[in-house]
């Protein structure tokens, strides 16, 4: 009998000494894998760098913003998706020039912190004016003073350079023949702003898009849009925030483009610059602007929270471009010559997403 009893003693603890080895084995593997996703999870939330605007023919390398928030998802859940028409575009100028022979280079730049002169937690600016400081926590800190009503008209967009376009086509390069330019509203900035209208009619807002072409002479183009800025707050006075949306460009010496370009969710993203006045120097009869430099930062703000690197700095400068209108009148460059349509169009269901959420704080009871 004692020798029975021993064996099972042997076996007992032989078997207790696997356990308590497989145990040690699985708590260092877990640790290990522990780290490693933790490393993973912190990889993917890195903010990409501001690359130099340099003359490299190879686009700049980007990493991915942190992805669309939740809260974002549940109100847009479609918002990465390319409209069917700008699908058939892409087709049809893809086919049209796929013999096109490049001219020139297409550089992609992700702007962060590169040209700003003040940076306060996401919002940073990039002030030109001549006499006016910048506190953004003390300008961010001021009331707007917006109060919406969302069955009446709360947003007009419109565009003084309405024949700004895309390129149709990703590539790293553009070719001449390709004329960028277009009263064609279906590939021109119109088509953006159309984009920017619907989706803030989807989340709940009344928009008024204004789709009349006013650069038929350049020169003209400021003043002939603020005669239909005139005749849509006498017809709605109600109407409050004021958005000129165009397109920038910006090419170097060398004749190279600059695509101010991001990957948000996984998906390119023409990068956005708001531009707001001030009156100094030659602009005058601007009392207000201050109230459009507090909105400018508030949306600046709004955007770069609920889609990291969207934004580039907000311009803040000695210029008036119609914005002494109203008290919420902006200037938004919805990336450069050198973007997609496609690009354009995502971030402008981002700009408008980001506009809904800021109104939402602002209802009118």
């Amino acid at each position: 009998m004692n020798t029975v009893k021993e064996k099972h003693s042997d076996i007992i603890t032989f078997i207790i000494s696997v356990v308590l080895a497989a145990v040690l084995v699985f708590g260092q593997f877990a640790g290990k894998l522990s780290l490693a996703m933790a490393s993973v999870v912190f990889y993917s939330g890195a903010q990409t760098q501001t690359q130099p605007i340099s003359e490299t023919k190879a686009e700049t390398t980007r990493k991915e913003t942190e992805p669309i928030t939740e809260e974002v998802s549940k109100a847009s859940p479609d918002i990465t998706e390319t409209p069917d028409d700008i699908k058939a575009l892409i087709e049809k100028y893809t086919k049209k020039f796929s013999d096109d022979k490049k001219d020139g280079d297409i550089n992609s730049v992700t702007y962060t912190t590169k040209g700003a002169t003040h940076t306060f937690g996401n919002v940073r600016v990039k002030n030109t004016t001549d006499t006016k400081s910048l506190d953004i926590e003390s300008v961010l800190s001021k009331p707007l003073e917006l109060s919406v009503d969302k069955s009446k008209p709360a947003v007009l967009i419109f565009h003084s350079h309405t024949s700004e376009g895309y390129e149709m086509i990703e590539r790293s390069w553009y070719a001449c023949d390709y004329v960028a330019r277009s009263n064609d509203e279906n590939r021109n900035i119109v088509r953006v702003g159309t984009e920017i209208a619907n989706y803030l009619t989807e989340l709940g807002y009344t928009v008024i898009h204004d789709k009349t072409i006013h650069d038929d002479s350049y020169n003209a183009s400021y003043s002939e849009s603020r005669k239909t800025v005139e005749k849509h707050l006498e017809e709605h006075p109600e109407i409050q925030i004021v958005l000129d949306i165009h397109r920038d460009a910006i090419t170097l010496d060398s004749g190279t483009k600059i695509k101010p370009v991001n990957t948000i969710s996984g998906k390119k993203a023409a990068q956005l610059m708001i531009i707001t006045g001030a009156e100094e120097g030659k602009v005058e009869n601007f009392p207000d602007w201050e109230y459009n430099l507090r909105f400018a930062l508030q949306l600046q703000k709004k955007c770069e929270t609920m889609f990291p690197g969207l934004m580039r700095p907000v311009l803040f400068s000695q210029r008036k471009y119609n914005m002494d209108m109203t008290r919420f009148s902006l200037l938004i460059e919805m990336g450069s010559e050198a973007n997609t349509l496609e690009e354009a169009c995502y971030s402008g269901r981002m700009l408008a997403a980001a506009l809904a959420a800021l109104m939402d704080d602002y209802i009118k009871e």
